[in-house]
């Protein structure tokens, strides 16, 4: 379990950090909330959008002030998450050569705290010198709170799938040319989850809420997935009928241009990024100004907007869907 010892990897004081957690910073991995892509994220820390990437080492110093450590052994920090998500014990201990640099605060929410030392806050900065890093407000939506949104629906995919009928796909959205006439919204707009909580295991932070947060169904008025009451998501809120005024179409069709335009005009790494999904799928996850998109190469998917403050659209598979998935898919970058 990370957070038992102390390590010594040098923040501004040369003090012993005390590790809760770690997440990876590269172009197919990367906390979402912190950017749509690689060079975004690298730049909201200060950072250089190396191919190589980074590990975000996240703990606590001997005052208890939360501290950040860039570190630059990537397979080190590889390591030690993938055995922390097994259950198992591992002693992240950073050697002070990869260091790259310490940052005042946590990007992310963390409800975890080191022992033996005062309550997580964040560390004085003399005036002129960078502000420690925060989280996102849970309570705010923006471009950070609906990639969060996105993150989750990748997480529980098969619950929000199971929230949607058929009904809801009698006319879906097309993913062909915008000017097909046919082609009408996929069912009704539902809340989204807003980042209001985790989920996962103790000693591990998530990029946004997990099945412990907020989470309401897309398309089907049904609790099922979650054993809450009738017209409930899988956390059991309410889910009402259709967003009222404009209709998400206009929206989701320029969604799908941008989508197919990344295509003819590759974007920067990271802004396409595909993950495992069961059956031999793969999960997309594609971010452009003002939207998310979580797909499964054999299915659906599924788009957030800033302009639609937590709701979920679905988009149905269609006849053309499948090509530009698997289109995608193709120039996604994917985890070593």
């Amino acid at each position: 379990m990370a957070g038992t010892e102390p390590v010594d990897v040098a923040d501004a004081d040369d003090d012993a950090l005390y590790v809760l957690t770690a997440v990876l910073l590269t172009p197919a991995q990367f906390p979402s909330l912190l950017g749509d892509d690689y060079p975004e994220a690298c730049a909201a820390l200060g950072l250089e959008p190396y191919a190589e990437g980074y590990g975000l080492v996240l703990g606590q110093d001997g005052e208890g002030a939360r501290w950040t450590v860039v570190v630059d052994d990537v397979s080190l920090v590889a390591v030690a998450i993938a055995s922390w998500d097994c259950g198992m014990e591992y002693d992240l201990s950073p050697d002070e050569r990869s260091v790259v640099m310490a940052l005042p605060g946590w990007p992310l929410a963390l409800a975890v705290a080191a022992p033996h030392v005062p309550a997580p806050h964040d560390p004085e900065t003399p005036p002129g010198e960078r502000r420690p890093l925060t989280p996102p407000d849970p309570g705010e939506w923006g471009p950070a709170q609906r990639r969060m949104g996105a993150d989750e629906v990748a997480l529980q995919w098969a619950a929000w799938r199971e929230q949607l009928g058929e009904d809801d796909f009698a006319k879906p959205v097309d993913a062909g040319e915008p000017s097909a006439t046919d082609d009408r919204p996929a069912g009704d707009a539902r809340p989204a989850a807003g980042p209001a909580g985790d989920g996962r295991p103790a000693d591990r932070p998530a990029d946004g809420p997990g099945p412990g947060g907020q989470a309401a169904g897309a398309g089907a008025s049904s609790g099922a997935a979650s054993g809450g009451p009738e017209g409930s998501g899988p956390a059991g809120e309410r889910l009402p009928g259709a967003a009222e005024g404009s209709g998400p179409e206009g929206p989701l069709r320029r969604v799908l241009a941008e989508l197919r335009g990344y295509l003819e005009d590759p974007p920067p790494p990271g802004r396409v990024r595909s993950g495992f999904a069961p059956g031999g799928a793969r999960t997309l996850r594609a971010d452009g100004p003002g939207w998310s998109v979580v797909a499964r190469t054999d299915d659906i998917a599924f788009v957030l907007l800033d302009e639609m403050p937590r709701e979920v659209l679905p988009i149905g598979r269609g006849p053309h869907l499948p090509e530009l998935l698997a289109a995608l898919d193709a120039m996604a970058v994917r985890p070593a």
